[in-house]
């Protein structure tokens, strides 16, 4: 147990900046074992206040825990030192996939085709690989298809603390360039509760806080 708050203060900062992920509060408990979380909570809100200021880098509140990040207006200059402008740059296909799991998550692949028009299988094995979705249990019909949501990854990538922080989908269709389906914000019915397989949804239940 650190007696300075400072002292405390100081070591969240360096956990957070060395953490390539978004570090939690349940991960500072942990991690700082002994400590009072009420503590952690005070010296993270002093930590906060305290990154209020100009500069390169900002600490933000994403995906559950806390990053230190690039501020957004410099993202080009940061771009440009790794030269990965382009490299990890999503299909207007992937982004309307994604946009339809994230508002209607938990989301069959079928259903995806159906909103969309198309087939989505190969769309859905990109956004797979890349961490942005991930299978969260089966429909109980039949066939038993696989029920797709988003990950902590998805919440990191796009810079969201949770769905709710999502766009409006007018927004969204603006960004893509084209009408994404209005239908989006309305949930797909289910018909009775999802077997309790490790990581699944429950109908009815809010957007899951990945991980």
């Amino acid at each position: 147990m650190t007696d300075d708050l400072s002292d405390l203060k100081a070591i969240i900062e360096a956990l957070i900046f060395a953490s390539p992920d978004p570090v939690t509060l349940k991960t500072l408990v942990k991690i700082l074992d002994g400590e009072p979380k009420e503590h952690i909570e005070e010296a993270l809100t002093g930590l906060k206040q305290g990154w209020n200021r100009e500069g390169g880098l900002e600490l933000v509140e994403v995906a559950g825990g806390y990053q230190i990040v690039t501020k957004a207006e410099l993202h080009e200059w940061v771009r440009r030192l790794f030269h990965e402008h382009s490299k990890q740059r999503l299909s207007v296909q992937a982004l309307e996939t994604l946009a339809v799991i994230a508002y209607r998550e938990p989301i069959t692949s079928p259903e995806v085709s159906e909103v969309r028009g198309v087939n989505t299988t190969g769309v859905l094995g990109t956004l797979l690989e890349r961490r942005l979705i991930k299978v969260v249990g089966r429909k109980p019909v039949i066939g038993r298809p696989f029920l797709y949501a988003t990950t902590r990854e998805f919440l990191d990538r796009f810079g969201l603390k949770d769905l709710g922080d999502l766009p409006k989908v007018e927004d969204v269709s603006g960004a893509l360039g084209r009408e994404v389906p209005a239908v989006l914000p309305q949930p797909f019915p289910m018909d009775e509760s999802l077997p309790s397989e490790s990581g699944a949804l429950q109908p009815g239940t809010s957007k899951e806080q990945i991980h």
